[in-house]
């Protein structure tokens, strides 16, 4: 008796644990973001994203971009878990012309719940050439750029990917040559 009772305590256990994991990689800290000037920004709490921008071709700075329809989350918890989701009015012909396109776009997967932004399909229109990657901005924190893919009926989704300075830095290894220095760690 005292097995089954012993059994039963760790089949609970294990469910518990895999149901708050599960809870917090999905729920426990991502929070809306909206655009700040918007009536969605006065009407909730939410974290207000200043604007959306696209890096210049021409001077390499980022620079502002309309938007609508924005939908947004965001978590302090990593600072690669930014997704968005909205609509550009340009078109993809003058994007190309005036922004930097972004090579080797990774979109990373979001929450089942964020249901506007499918990571699989966004990288999937990227490969085919239905969607186009532009940078957004680089080294938003260090070592990770904002990257924005637009489709040719305008919409848009966003998401921060690691970049080559990120990718060495955080593996332990040192900076590659071109890459600003590395934040002091705090240990």
């Amino acid at each position: 008796m005292m097995g089954k009772i012993l059994v039963i305590f760790i089949v609970l256990s294990a469910a518990l644990a895999g149901g708050a994991m599960y809870y917090l990689q999905e729920y426990a800290y991502y929070h809306p973001v909206v655009l700040a000037g918007t009536s969605q920004a006065d009407d909730t709490g939410a974290a207000a994203l200043t604007e959306l921008q696209l890096t210049s071709l021409v001077n390499q700075t980022p620079q502002t971009i309309l938007a609508t329809g924005f939908q947004g989350i965001d978590a302090e918890s990593s600072p690669i878990r930014f997704r968005a989701c909205f609509t550009v009015p340009n078109s993809l012909a003058m994007l190309t012309e005036t922004y930097v396109v972004y090579e080797n776009a990774t979109p990373l997967t979001g929450p089942k719940w964020f249901d506007c932004y499918d990571a699989a399909d966004i990288g999937a229109s990227l490969e085919s050439g239905d969607a186009i990657a532009f940078l957004s901005v680089a080294n938003i924190v260090y070592g990770i750029d904002r990257v924005i893919a637009v489709y040719d009926d305008g919409r848009a989704f966003a998401w921060h990917q690691l970049n080559e300075c990120g990718e060495k830095v955080f593996d332990g290894e040192p900076a590659p040559q071109g890459c600003p220095p590395p934040p002091e760690r705090s240990e």
